[in-house]
């Protein structure tokens, strides 16, 4: 029988830990996701498509994993798409996609400064939360947006039971750094009884 990795991957701490995790999972990846219904991908993307004026403009998939992102970001309209993501065993995944302009291996740790003003939008999909990157890569992303950029992102049930993540998005938009354009509580992984938010942010 498969090893089941959605029963590990919100048990994982460390960096080295996690990276290790998605590269054994690399491979059974969009089996396991796509038997469980994954449906946030598509939710993000469409949501993120809608409030993009030209959709030709440079996207960056944070996060990319074996490509479901990238794939779901061209589905939706969206044709220039870089992606980059902490385990070479997804980035191999994700190359047979055919999805991306490129793909590149990033630490955990890195600030992306170098990619900061080039793209129209970043997206997160299942991305930071439980089991991913920390809440400190939100600001991170960000950062890399000039003003009028687009950040579209998902926390799902599990991350949403820690009120924090909520939180630290309404501080940006409270304090009028970041305006909400969507907030829609839906479908993660239905075969688990799964939900997710899906957020687009625009920073100001």
């Amino acid at each position: 029988m498969p090893e089941k990795f959605l029963d590990k991957v919100y048990d994982v701490s460390g960096m080295e830990e996690t990276r290790a995790l998605y590269d054994d999972w690399a491979a059974s990846y969009d089996t396991e996701l796509g038997s469980a219904g994954y449906a946030t991908p598509a939710r993000t993307a469409k949501a993120l498509a809608a409030h993009m004026g030209d959709r030709s403009a440079s996207v960056l998939d944070f996060g990319c994993g074996t490509g479901l992102s990238g794939a779901a970001l061209r589905a939706a309209g969206l044709t220039t798409i870089d992606g980059v993501d902490v385990s070479d065993e997804m980035l191999a995944e994700a190359q047979g996609k055919g999805a991306y302009r490129c793909l590149d291996r990033i630490g955990f740790d890195d600030d992306l400064s170098d990619r900061r003003g080039r793209y129209a939008a970043v997206a997160a999909i299942g991305v930071i939360g439980a089991g991913a990157a920390p809440l400190a890569v939100f600001d991170r992303l960000m950062a890399l947006l000039e003003p009028g950029g687009l950040f579209a992102f998902s926390f799902n049930d599990h991350t949403l039971e820690n009120r924090s993540y909520e939180a630290h998005v309404s501080e940006w938009t409270d304090t009028g750094a970041a305006r909400l354009l969507v907030s829609d509580y839906g479908p993660h992984l239905p075969a688990r009884d799964l939900n997710s938010r899906v957020y687009v942010l625009e920073r100001k």
